[in-house]
């Protein structure tokens, strides 16, 4: 089957492509590294520089995967009225939110009994995706303003907690404060926060107008540059300052390497200020640098970029799958622990994981495996356009 011309943004593709690969990365590590149920890969006292860098690098991926479903999302209404866009937004997340709490908790435990739901990045998106669809029958300006506000802002609200499970707590949770609910039987747990989500998904939305026909690639180009560097400036300034932007300040280490380390660990839960610049600042400057780049890697990561749901979806499925073949084979006890483990992957990984040199080649592994469904399911859906449902995939 040949893929017909497409219409969509390479670039805006590409960087998605080249997020949800880092992605599978983070999520390779959370279920075959030996250290991940231990220790934290952030804590200074006890990671090593590659170690902290592995999960570094993975920070892209939430914010560039939520800023850039703003940029979608400005894109697929730019020949839509605004009722019809405020449709979409509004059906689809609502879907993305169904998808997480049905599909996504699955895949993450296999647990059919739901006993452990957390509310991660498609939780976010999709909520954020309900929010944006109001927020699009305001002026883009406006919009800027709110998403501006909402990302600079939020860390005033750092020092506010809240405990238990009252209505007002469980709003406190879904807005600003990672933390979780029992609820009969079941544990629900709110990892993504969704104030600064909303701010980034709006401040996407507004960036989509660079890719509109109103700009040319020059100044498209100009802005991209501007705002990039802007943002990791602003980062080392406020970051230096260290008196606001991030829910932990970074403290002098009684080495330089752990110093830096401190300094470069933001928090994402929810994703600070100081955290969104310096995510977001250098996935600008990437789109800056790829805009006319046409090459097999581009195309490689194209591919991701253009099927990110079910990617997403798929990579979470497989990389659990394998790592509970990898505990079977692998391990003399290999049953006895996978029982063990049953909905709780991360304590039950202790000490039974792999090298992180070894997570890497697994990586790597999953990913080319898939490559291939995942190109066939790209060119399927540029294929059938007219097939409404597809844009919900």
């Amino acid at each position: 089957m040949t893929l017909v011309k497409s219409t969509r943004i390479q670039s805006i593709d590409i960087l998605r492509g080249v997020v949800m690969v880092l992605m599978a990365l983070d999520h390779v590590r959370d279920y075959f590294h030996f250290d991940v149920a231990i220790h934290d890969p952030t804590d200074i006292e006890t990671t090593t520089p590659f170690l902290f860098f592995t999960r570094f690098i993975t920070h892209f991926c939430a914010p560039v995967f939520v800023f850039l479903a703003g940029t979608s999302a400005f894109l697929y209404g730019s020949n839509k009225t605004k009722p019809k866009l405020f449709i979409f937004l509004f059906t689809r997340g609502i879907w993305l939110i169904i998808l997480e709490i049905i599909l996504n908790s699955l895949n993450w435990t296999f647990d059919l009994s739901y006993s452990f739901v957390v509310l991660q990045v498609i939780w976010a998106i999709g909520t954020s995706m309900v929010c944006l669809s109001f927020l699009v029958f305001l002026p883009r300006k406006l919009i800027a303003i709110i998403g501006f506000i909402l990302i600079a802002g939020h860390n005033i609200l750092d020092n506010i907690t809240m405990e238990g499970s009252s209505l007002k707590s469980v709003i406190w949770y879904m807005l600003h404060q990672a933390n979780g609910i029992t609820v009969g039987d079941k544990f629900i747990y709110f990892a993504y926060p969704v104030i600064p989500w909303i701010g980034l998904i709006a401040l996407g939305y507004c960036l989509g107008s660079l890719f509109t026909k109103g700009y040319s690639l020059d100044k498209r180009k100009k802005w991209l540059l501007r705002l990039g560097v802007g943002a990791i400036i602003f980062f080392f300034i406020i970051r230096s300052i260290n008196s606001y932007g991030d829910l932990v300040p970074w403290s002098h280490q009684d080495t330089s390497t752990k110093t830096i380390l401190s300094f470069f660990n933001v928090t994402k839960y929810p994703p600070s200020l100081s955290y969104l610049l310096i995510t977001i600042g250098p996935s600008l400057l990437f789109l800056y640098c790829i805009e006319n780049v046409k090459n097999r890697i581009s195309n490689f990561f194209l591919v991701f970029g253009r099927v990110p749901l079910f990617y997403y979806f798929l990579h979470v499925f497989v990389i659990h799958t394998t790592a509970i073949i990898g505990i079977i084979l692998y391990n003399d006890n290999g049953m006895e622990l996978l029982l063990s483990i049953h909905g709780n992957h991360l304590p039950g990984l202790a000490k039974y994981g792999y090298s992180l040199f070894a997570t890497y080649i697994v990586w790597i592994a999953i990913v080319m495996l898939l490559y291939i469904p995942c190109k066939k399911y790209m060119i399927y859906k540029a294929n059938n356009k007219d097939k409404w449902w597809l844009s919900y995939l």
